[in-house]
């Protein structure tokens, strides 16, 4: 009950139908951020594309210049010198075929997949598994690639992943509710100009439709737009 009395009360806050100033949505999210974790604060942006045609998809990674408040697990596919420069580097789990069973076995310990290119014909075996969690490593988004210490620490350094779904919906994490205001907002415009200057080529009028912020538990405060014009 007390659960839903603060949710409510949450939710008094925000008039629905009005689209807020980053600024203003910020502190009227964290300031109804009050469960006893720190919740992540989400973005969430309505995008005028269909994903189901290849000339519409919106995918890409962003480095937030505050980080995500959260420490990824990364797993890597590689071999000899390449997987010793991946344990050097930070990743917590590296393997081969070993690393492959474990997969198969449904053991994932890793939120972001990582491949040298020579190890994708093993690694392709696992996208049934790997590809609807978005964890198949793809070069397009550098995580096939040689420099494995570069894409371990762009990892651990607070890079988000996006990926429109069926709705043409983007949602990521892009801080906690313990950040900064100021940092909040410099990690909302990071995600929100990645994402415009992700537009495809397919996409016809409006690009980006509508957008809000939500803490974990808290409800969602709509956006105005006008201001991540240009």
């Amino acid at each position: 009950m007390a659960t839903n009395k603060r949710h409510a009360a949450a939710q008094a806050k925000v008039n629905r139908t009005q689209a807020y100033g980053l600024d203003e949505a910020i502190a009227l999210v964290k300031g109804n951020a009050t469960a006893k974790f720190d919740e992540t604060i989400e973005i969430s942006l309505n995008l005028g594309i269909d994903p189901r045609h290849a000339d519409q998809m919106v995918r890409g990674f962003v480095s937030l210049p505050n980080g995500t408040g959260k420490t990824l697990r990364v797993g890597v596919f590689a071999r000899g010198a390449k997987a010793e420069e991946a344990q050097a580097a930070g990743a917590d789990v590296v393997g081969a075929e070993d690393l492959m069973e474990k997969v198969q076995a449904g053991e994932i310990n890793f939120d972001r997949c990582i491949a040298t290119p020579d190890m994708m014909a093993l690694v392709g075996r696992l996208g049934k598994i790997l590809g609807p969690r978005g964890l198949m490593p793809n070069p397009k988004l550098g995580t096939v690639t040689m420099d494995v210490k570069g894409a371990i620490e762009a990892a651990k350094s607070g890079q988000v992943e996006y990926r429109a779904e069926k709705a043409g919906i983007v949602h990521a994490g892009v801080g906690k509710a313990s950040f900064d205001a100021a940092k909040l907002a410099e990690n909302v415009r990071a995600f929100v100009d990645a994402v415009q200057k992700a537009r495809p080529t397919g996409a016809k009028g409006t690009y980006m439709k509508k957008a809000a912020l939500s803490s974990t538990m808290g409800p969602g405060v709509q956006l105005d737009l006008s201001a991540f014009a240009g």
